[in-house]
Parts: C-alpha cells; sequence; structure tokens
C-alpha cells in the first residue's frame, strides 16, 4: 500500500511559510503582504503552543524585516526562494514518524505564467535541510490543487489538473493513478471550475476543503454580483452527488482589486496544531465565515487575518505554507 498523505488537522511538527521578499514581484504591496505573512506565522506559532514555524525569506534585507514583525521563537530562515507559495512549490509530506518521504513534484509555474528563481529547487532544499529522504515524482502537481481527508480521500478541481498547460499527456485516469501511487489517494471528487480569474487554474484550496473524514466545506453565494455563484453551486451538487457531507459556509462575495474580481475566499485557511487562520478582506461576511468554522473546529481558535496584500500576489495564507505531520 501506497504511503498517504495525512489531513491538514493531524498534528503538525512543524510548517514552512513563505515570507515576501522581493520589491519587484511584489511592489507597492509588499510592506503590507509581509506584514499580514507576519501575522499568519505568530498565530500559527501561538507562543510556542501551536506549532514550529519556519518562515522562508529571500535576502538580508527581507530576512531582517521577518525578525522584526515576527514574536521570538518563529525561526527565520535566508533561503533562495521563488515565490512565497511553499504550498504548490514545496515537497508533500506522505507517511508518519519514521516513515515520512517527501515527495518532490515538477512544478512549471502554474502552467508556465511565472518564473522565479529558487521555484524549482526550495522544495527539495527545505525537505533535505529537515532530514526526509526526498522521491522525485516524474509529473507537474502543486499541493494546492488537491486537499484530502486522511482516509484516501482526495478533491481536485478539472480546470487545474486536466488542463493541458501542466501534464498534456495525462488523461484522468492517468492522473488518479499517480494520484494514488504517489500520495496513497485512492478515491477522487472531481470538481468543475475553480474561482474566477484565479491564475492557478482553480485551485481547489479557494473552493473546497476537508474539515474531517468525507466532510467539505464550500462557500455559497449570498450576493446576486458573486463571480463565483455558479462554480459554488456546481460544486456543492458535485460533493453531494459524490457522497460528501457538505457544510456551506459564506463566500467573501464579490472582491475586486485594481477593477478587477480576484479570488478572495475564505477556504483558504490553514489549520493548525492550536488555531485555523483564516484569511478574512473587510467582508460583511467575514464574521458569519468564522463562527461557522469556530463550529467545526471546537478545539481549535479561529483567528481571522487580514490578507487583502497577499492576496495581490495572487494567493493567501494555506498557499504560503507546507506543513510537516509527525
Amino acid at each position: 500500500m501506497s504511503l498517504r498523505m495525512l489531513p491538514e488537522w493531524d498534528p503538525h511538527e512543524r510548517v514552512w511559510i513563505g515570507f515576501p521578499s522581493d520589491p519587484v514581484a511584489w511592489g507597492e504591496p509588499l510592506a503590507e503582504a509581509q506584514r499580514q505573512i507576519a501575522a499568519f506565522a505568530n498565530a500559527v506559532h501561538d507562543g510556542g503552543r501551536g506549532e514550529t514555524v519556519h518562515l522562508i525569506a529571500k535576502g538580508a534585507e527581507a530576512t531582517a524585516r521577518a525578525r522584526d514583525l515576527c514574536d521570538d521563537g518563529v525561526i527565520i530562515e535566508d533561503r533562495l526562494i521563488g515565490d512565497i507559495w511553499l504550498r504548490d512549490t514545496g515537497c508533500i509530506l506522505v507517511g508518519g514518524g519514521s516513515d515520512r518521504i517527501a515527495r518532490n513534484f515538477g512544478f512549471n509555474g502554474w502552467g508556465n505564467r511565472f518564473s522565479y528563481e529558487g521555484d524549482q529547487m526550495i522544495g527539495r532544499e527545505l525537505a533535505e535541510a529537515a532530514g526526509f529522504p526526498v522521491t522525485d515524482c516524474d509529473w507537474v502537481l502543486e499541493g494546492g490543487s488537491v486537499d484530502v481527508d486522511g482516509e484516501g480521500l482526495a478533491v481536485t478541481t478539472v480546470d487545474c489538473l486536466l488542463n493541458p498547460n501542466r501534464n498534456p499527456a495525462l488523461d484522468r485516469s492517468a492522473i488518479e493513478a499517480l494520484l494514488a501511487r504517489d500520495l496513497g489517494i485512492d478515491r477522487l471528487l472531481w470538481l468543475g471550475d475553480g474561482l474566477a480569474n484565479d491564475h492557478t487554474d482553480g485551485h481547489v484550496d479557494n473552493l473546497a476543503r476537508f474539515v474531517a473524514a468525507n466532510h467539505l466545506v464550500i462557500p455559497e453565494a449570498r450576493d446576486a454580483d458573486d463571480p463565483n455563484a455558479a462554480v459554488y453551486a456546481d460544486a456543492h451538487r458535485r460533493a453531494e452527488a459524490f457522497g460528501c457531507k457538505v457544510t456551506a459556509l459564506p463566500s467573501v462575495g464579490r472582491f475586486e482589486q485594481d477593477g478587477e474580481a480576484v479570488p478572495a475566499s475564505y477556504m483558504n485557511f490553514y489549520i493548525g496544531n492550536s488555531a485555523v487562520v483564516v484569511p478574512v478582506y473587510g467582508s460583511r461576511y467575514d464574521d458569519a465565515a468564522l463562527s461557522a468554522l469556530d463550529t467545526l473546529f471546537p478545539r481549535r481558535k479561529i483567528i481571522g487575518l487580514r490578507a487583502d496584500a497577499v492576496l495581490t500576489g495572487g494567493g493567501s495564507f494555506h498557499c504560503s505554507s507546507q506543513q510537516i505531520p509527525f
């Protein structure tokens, strides 16, 4: 039997989080994005009550900035990280205890859209520094494109995993076979499209997340101008038809930056050892989403943190992180 990717709510030994470092790539939002990611790191660390946090920055200036913003105990590392999205460029750990192995997947800049020095090597570098054996996997997969319940079930989107800009020679059955081989996934729920204007081609961690075995949370549009109303409704239908329990959370609603609707989503939360950290955007639905998650995670604190500056870079808290299970 293949080693299995564990669910995010299982205990973590540590987490890697990317820190915005490149002023050219980030532009004017850089300083605020740094503050928001540092606040995320501090919340996950939780004064030592949460988990060990390794914040990965690039260069002396960004490293010093991270040290200024982070609490004592957050480990700051200066490495050649490309963009901050370690969910996609970092390795995915499978197995537990002494059997843990880091799966190092191919990465092509989200369908050859973006290329930053360090993206190709940072996953292996971090895994080897942590002492894990690394297995190279001979196909392109980003961690944000799959979510698992720990019992062999995963969810993804056709929009991303069957996009010809990733693995043009692989069809649905081939991808399912590779997920079984590399991540121990034996059942795969295929949702349709991802969120509008998501440059990842619809990563599922913006659309649907497992909160327990066979139990998904999926947004629900509350406003007539929500650009993703049809996407959410279709995801609900597919998940329920597959046999999953589905809990609806309110969508952020239409959220614009520079006059364009962008993929702001509460689904990009991170499930830490002591807290669930949720991106919020000043929407009138922020409090309702946090309250719903509080019901689903009664043993963890629910912490909402602003993530609008981080979103200018194309993602949010979950996208910037990659956990290491025990």
